[in-house]
């Protein structure tokens, strides 16, 4: 990207949630996609949102923590990202303008992965292969759209479940394909083993800690998330 930030056009943010969507749309001329967990559904959607405008794409939300020292609420931004053997770096230009904006953040590798890291060995494994800080299911799709097309790529990710922690079955039953929550799938889940309620209770009070960081972030951030400059 040159060194001048651009002044018009929109960016477009890949999310994986709509509650992570929501945040990414408060900023002007961003345009947001939430692929709901499905890499296929998600590339097709920022496929179809690229046109001659589109200055650049960001991946934006929550992720897993790889690393032991990052807690919930950790803010990242992403040099670079991993998936199957291949690294995608962010722009230059644009990752130190996030820097500059968030202040104390983490400046790390970010892992792709197309399924939910349910367990703490799995997570330990994909840092072993990696050396990543954290992953998501979104980052390696965007860095992937945004090569074949020629367009900046940056990433911002706040940690919503440590390295430690496993994922109880219910967290996953309620996420649609379109991002949203289904609390009718959590209540079945809990009903058919009530035991994961103490778990769940943890796991959404560390992710909403993730979302209200990622709140702020995108306050600091600015136009575009970042990339867009209006002077």
């Amino acid at each position: 990207m040159s060194a001048e930030l651009q002044t018009s056009g929109y960016v477009i943010a890949a999310t994986g949630l709509r509650a992570e969507a929501r945040v990414a749309a408060r900023s002007p001329q961003t345009r947001v996609v939430a692929g709901g967990g499905d890499a296929a559904r998600l590339e097709w959607l920022l496929e179809q949102s690229i046109t001659n405008d589109c200055r650049g794409l960001v991946s934006i939300g929550m992720a897993a923590g790889l690393e032991r020292n990052l807690r919930p609420g950790t803010c990242l931004i992403g040099r670079e990202v991993t998936y199957r053997g291949a690294r995608f770096p962010a722009d230059e230009t644009w990752t130190a303008r996030l820097k500059a904006r968030l202040g104390k953040v983490e400046l790390v590798g970010i892992a792709g992965t197309d399924r939910p890291l349910v367990t703490s060995s799995q997570k330990q494994a994909l840092f072993a292969t990696t050396g990543a800080a954290a992953a998501d299911m979104e980052s390696h799709v965007a860095a992937r759209v945004a090569a074949r097309h020629g367009l900046p790529f940056a990433v911002l990710r706040v940690v919503a479940d440590p390295v430690e922690r496993a994922l109880p079955p219910a967290a996953l039953a309620g996420m649609r394909e379109d991002g949203g929550t289904d609390p009718a799938a959590v209540l079945v889940s809990l009903a058919k083993n009530p035991r994961q309620i103490a778990q769940l209770v943890r796991v959404a009070a560390d992710a909403c800690r993730a979302y209200y960081t990622l709140l702020g972030c995108h306050r600091r951030m600015g136009p575009g998330l970042g990339l867009i400059d209006l002077g």
